[in-house]
């Protein structure tokens, strides 16, 4: 049996990673957290963990934090960095903090389960993106320097939607709640996925976060 634990900030997300986990014998979840945080201090009750399925961007204290912390008092725990985002400066500062692997959200649960259990086995779980994203970087190293903060306007009413979109709400619920159409709604997430530059509600409610409009 292997024991898990889940640390994201978005509760949604955590019922998805565990209801993925499910349909696999070999798998406990024993714990999750809001934060790194949160994490650590659940793991001082609790060191009996195997692996973490650790997300990056998180209030508090964010997962590549943790992953330094957690890989120098329990270094018996392997993390698995599982996020939205494919960028470079994440992945190099990931690996830099000790994780063992490094997958996307989107990631189906077969894929989950043979990533987990690679890793367990002395592995690195990798997406293929991720793994040659970190070939590249390892061939071609480049210093990574702050970069600007991106400039995203959003009206109120697009904050608003996403406000809803992050508590995993469909389009009939938002349309509901804000007293919109469905339609005005979808309208209003194509713009907002425009001005965000992205392509699904999960990067659009993490970059928002990043960018502090909601």
């Amino acid at each position: 049996m292997i024991k898990i634990a889940i640390a994201d900030d978005n509760s949604f997300l955590i019922r998805t990673v565990q209801e993925k986990l499910s349909f696999f014998d070999e798998f406990a979840v024993r714990c999750v957290a809001c934060d790194g945080r949160d994490l650590l201090e659940k793991l001082q009750a609790n060191r009996n963990i195997d692996l973490i399925l650790m997300d990056i961007e998180m209030p508090e204290m964010n997962g590549i934090e943790a992953t330094v912390l957690i890989k120098s008092k329990y270094p018996h725990i392997r993390i698995i960095m599982l996020t939205v985002f494919d960028n470079d400066e994440n992945i190099f500062n990931a690996i830099k903090a000790g994780a063992d692997g490094y997958l996307l959200k989107e990631i189906n649960p077969k894929d989950l389960y043979q990533g987990i259990i690679e890793t367990m086995n002395g592995g690195a779980a990798m997406h293929p993106s991720i793994a040659f994203k970190t070939l590249k970087l390892l061939r071609d190293p480049v210093p990574f320097e702050k970069a600007n903060t991106e400039e995203i306007k959003l009206s109120q009413r697009e904050i608003e939607v996403l406000e809803q979109l992050s508590k995993g709400l469909n389009y009939n619920n938002i349309a509901e709640n804000l007293i919109l159409s469905p339609s005005t709604v979808r309208k209003h997430i194509e713009n907002i996925y425009t001005k965000l530059q992205v392509h699904n509600k999960l990067e659009a409610v993490e970059k928002a976060k990043n960018n502090k409009l909601i």
